[in-house]
């Protein structure tokens, strides 16, 4: 491998945080069109060819953005399934942890929420951003079809509705509160109706929970 090669690779990876984290920041701040890539370039300590070895446009730092933090997201909450025991694995639990809200995720809310009203606007922006969302959508399906089956429910409704409507109750809730958020804190909404709303949209499994490879 030529001489410079593998340190120029190992950079790359910590050029891109930067890069997204002061994007994040950034936007945030002043909104997504306000914002300029000099300003990213400027917080993050990096130059405009940096930049652009990176992402083509402001919209492709975005929807990076946008993957991180889905993923981050759906990460987190199977971790904390993951950790529950046998008899945790209940649909006012599944809720509990579903209701959670980190305190960074206002500025997260504020970035997507301009984009998609920007994406509203432009249709090429909207099928791009729709894709992306259906990804997500996919995970967060898969991952709620196999804690219900944990819980010895399954869903009586389409998985991909039913994952819109999680997340419309979420934005929602999330709009409200940020507003409000003495009389609706963060999670609110979820607490009180995902109980319900999971109960009235799923059956029992004949063979009860299912169990995991090393229980007994």
């Amino acid at each position: 491998m030529p001489k410079g090669v593998t340190g120029v690779t190992g950079r790359r990876p910590r050029t891109r945080a930067a890069l997204l984290k002061a994007a994040l920041e950034t936007f945030a701040e002043h909104g997504f069109h306000a914002t300029t890539i000099e300003q990213v370039c400027e917080r993050a300590g990096y130059t405009r060819g940096a930049y652009y070895s990176n992402f083509a446009s402001k919209e492709e730092l975005f929807l990076a953005l946008f993957d991180e933090h889905g993923e981050r997201t759906v990460r987190r909450l199977a971790e904390a399934i993951d950790a529950l025991g046998p008899e945790e694995h209940t649909v006012a639990r599944i809720a509990e942890l579903a209701a959670r809200v980190e305190p960074e995720e206002r500025d997260w809310y504020l970035v997507t929420t301009e984009f998609t009203l920007h994406a509203i606007r432009d249709p090429q922006a909207a099928w791009v951003l729709a894709r992306h969302e259906e990804r997500l959508r996919a995970e967060i399906a898969r991952g709620l079809a196999l804690v219900l089956r944990r819980a010895g429910r399954a869903l009586t409704v389409d998985t991909d509705r039913f994952a819109r409507l999680i997340i419309a109750l979420r934005e929602g809730g999330l709009a409200q509160s940020y507003v409000e958020p003495e009389a609706l804190p963060p999670g609110t909404l979820e607490r009180e109706f995902l109980p319900a709303l999971l109960e009235a949209s799923t059956r029992d499994l004949p063979d009860g929970p299912e169990r995991e490879p090393d229980e007994r």
